[in-house]
């Protein structure tokens, strides 16, 4: 079943074609790594494959790490972005190159003034309202509107900041190979969060922001976060960030454990860090992956695992 109604395909069908390998114009992708946990094999192989479409278009990755959720950011998850990105060979041409340079000068929260910036700029259009519903009271994750036209005031404490959004509106996602698709707002999108209770803002805002600020335009990321690309694309619209419109979107298939549950952090046994400790080395964890993506061919590197995927499942729905 389709998850994603207004989406032609399933996310996963067209992505493992020759059409990848085509450059576009495309100046520069990101690593955007959380650091509330040690990362995993899915991570890894987001990681490949960003690193694998940036070489075919001689593009520059940036490593940028995501770390606005201040409760759940530690200094040994942050060490474990460099120690995995160094362990599995994947470059990165901009951003921290340790924990200090990323303290110092690359933590989102030297990016606050543009953040709020943008907030401003929304609360300015008047598209905004105040919500002081917890998750709790938001059923399978669907928004009903329920603090909408309670006119509660923007500035009052522990409340979100919503954006008022339109389902109907018709979105354009470029692919690769030229191609665009058209959807709207998935349900759990409907009048997303940009300001969370605690005066953060989330983590649609804040991507979009980034990837503005730091002139990306190829987004590499898993077929769960479509609706966050839809829902980026929207605030882009409404904030006229013409060039993010204009970005390229790869959503690739993701790593499942048994019973088609997608993988964890807090899953020990696929954290690349407990894998190292049990001894495994960087053509072993390539090789995990092939085999998790049915990859017959030996791997040892992003980049022969890129090829094995091309080569083995050219238009894959795994």
């Amino acid at each position: 079943m389709n998850k994603y109604p207004n989406y032609p395909n399933p996310p996963t069908k067209m992505y493992f074609t020759a059409e990848m390998t085509a450059p576009q114009h495309i100046t520069k992708t990101r690593l955007a790594p959380t650091p509330s946990g040690f990362l995993h094999l899915g991570n890894a192989f987001s990681f490949a494959l960003t690193a694998a479409l940036a070489q075919q278009a001689s593009a520059k990755i940036l490593l940028r790490i995501d770390d606005l959720d201040r409760e759940r950011v530690e200094e040994k998850y942050v060490q474990d972005i460099f120690d995995t990105l160094h362990f599995l060979g994947i470059p990165w041409h901009e951003g921290p190159r340790d924990h200090h340079e990323y303290q110092s000068i690359y933590s989102q929260l030297h990016r606050l003034p543009l953040y709020n910036e943008a907030l401003q700029q929304l609360k300015n259009s008047g598209m905004l309202f105040a919500c002081e519903c917890s998750r709790a009271q938001i059923s399978n994750g669907i928004y009903p509107g329920t603090c909408r036209n309670k006119n509660l005031p923007l500035d009052g404490k522990n409340l979100n900041w919503r954006l008022r959004t339109n389902e109907e509106k018709t979105l354009t996602v470029r692919i690769p190979g030229g191609k665009s698709l058209a959807s709207t707002l998935p349900a759990e999108m409907r009048d997303f969060v940009v300001r969370k209770k605690d005066g953060f803002p989330a983590y649609q805002l804040a991507s979009l922001v980034d990837d503005r600020f730091f002139n990306v335009d190829l987004i590499v990321r898993g077929e769960d976060l479509w609706p966050s690309t839809l829902a980026q694309l929207y605030l882009a619209d409404v904030l006229q960030y013409e060039k993010f419109r204009e970005s390229i979107f790869y959503h690739h298939p993701l790593l499942l454990e048994a019973g088609d549950r997608k993988l964890s952090k807090s899953a020990g046994a696929t954290s690349i860090q407990f894998l190292r400790k049990e001894g495994k080395t960087r053509e072993d964890i390539y090789g995990m992956i092939a085999q998790m993506m049915q990859i017959k061919a030996p791997v040892s590197d992003y980049i022969s695992l890129w090829e094995a995927l091309i080569k083995e499942h050219p238009e894959s729905g795994i």
